[in-house]
């Protein structure tokens, strides 16, 4: 077995795998490869040597009307991982967003007496909505990593130790896909029009946009007969994503793996995709984009009333304008998505100021400073040698 620190790690969700297979990484970059590691993870952590005690898609659910079917599967998962943190004794937990999941292994583990360094990695929006939340996080974490500059403050006030890192989607590889290989590989000419649709890494988003997304499809394929489309999608959702879209009549190339996405991205002309990481990753890759996203309408009723914030995607979050289109909810519609792509794809003046804005956002999230999943490295082994004399009392 590798020598070094045993670092337990969870992640709730593929957004977190990707930040934490970063973070692997980064972590045997700086300890020579003396680093073990447990824990909760999908394909990126698992490229990285992480065995997960849980299959991730059993942990991507969102929203109220999502999670109350699977509550007793979900906490049974959270007593389990608890246990074996408990057995393990790692020399630091991470846990990684998803706080619905992993701030209940974190208040599992302070009610069973654990003095275990816990760290937590993504802070929750509290300058969105829910502010006290900040204060239920510093009577379990020991240290916080957030991805935005401005979010240290809000939980310094409360007495948590804070640390800005950056966005790790700075460094993913997501501006060097090989487009002009894509088109070969797949046999799609350069005149054509190429379509990404990602639909979501969640059962519930994949549910209720994928025929929203093929009934905007429709509507384009009758303006462009020969447009292709591509569908990079996760582990946790391939299999029904395929099977949806066996059905469609125009063909879909459903993708797996990052090369693969990104050579779509540097491929494509227009995406339509689910919020979340992947709309930096678009961002990164430089191509158009709409935001496209709904949720349960009791879930949506809920957050309407406690949200803060007049937009969905980072870009246009970090801009305060609305920068890349949002089309949520009841503007979440075929037409209207179909006609915001064809602009998109023929209004070149509005595609040059969307990649503009992007640049201009993602040089605020970290672009071309230190990597951030070296410094979040960092942070996590400098906890580690100052936890280990405490430790060993």
């Amino acid at each position: 077995m590798t020598d070094g620190p045993l670092i337990y790690l969870v992640a709730g969700e593929p957004s977190g795998d990707f930040l934490g297979g970063r973070l692997m990484a980064s972590l045997k970059e700086r300890t020579g490869g003396a680093v073990r590691f447990a824990g909760i993870g999908g394909e990126a952590m698992a490229a990285q040597g992480l065995v997960s005690r849980v299959p991730l898609g059993e942990l991507a659910v969102m929203g109220v009307a999502e999670i109350l079917p699977r509550a007793r599967r979900i906490l049974g998962h959270v007593r389990a991982t608890v246990a074996d943190i408990v057995r393990l004794q790692p020399d630091a937990v991470v846990t990684i967003d998803s706080s619905g999941f992993t701030w209940r292994i974190a208040h599992g583990l302070r009610r069973r007496g654990q003095r275990l360094p816990l760290i937590h990695y993504v802070a929750p929006m509290v300058w969105a909505w829910r502010g006290g939340r900040a204060r239920r996080m510093a009577r379990w974490y020991d240290h916080l990593m957030t991805l935005l500059p401005f979010e240290p403050p809000y939980f310094a006030a409360v007495g948590l130790s804070c640390s800005y890192v950056g966005h790790p989607v700075v460094e993913s590889g997501a501006d060097r896909g090989d487009g002009a290989a894509f088109r070969r590989r797949h046999g799609i000419a350069a005149e054509t029009k190429l379509l990404v649709l990602l639909p979501g890494s969640r059962h519930g988003e994949v549910r209720r946009l994928l025929p929203i997304f093929k009934a905007a499809l429709d509507r384009l394929a009758a303006r462009y007969p020969d447009i292709a489309v591509a569908l990079p999608t996760t582990e946790t959702v391939q299999a029904e994503v395929s099977a949806a879209v066996a059905s469609w009549p125009r063909p879909v190339m459903v993708l797996r793996g990052q090369g693969e996405k990104y050579d779509a991205f540097a491929a494509g002309d227009v995406a339509i995709a689910a919020s979340g990481t992947v709309a930096l990753e678009l961002a990164m890759a430089r191509l158009p984009t709409l935001i496209a996203y709904r949720i349960n309408p009791l879930t949506h009723a809920l957050v309407r009333r406690i949200v803060k914030i007049e937009h969905a995607h980072l870009v246009n979050l970090v801009l305060k304008r609305e920068a890349v289109p949002e089309l949520l909810q009841e503007r979440c519609m075929p037409e209207a998505l179909a006609a915001a792509a064809v602009r998109l794809l023929e209004d070149g003046a509005a595609r040059a100021a969307q990649i503009s804005a992007c640049e201009t956002a993602l040089e605020q999230l970290g672009a071309g400073d230190l990597v951030p999943s070296l410094r979040a490295a960092d942070e996590v082994l400098a906890i580690i040698a100052a936890r280990a004399p405490q430790r060993k009392e």
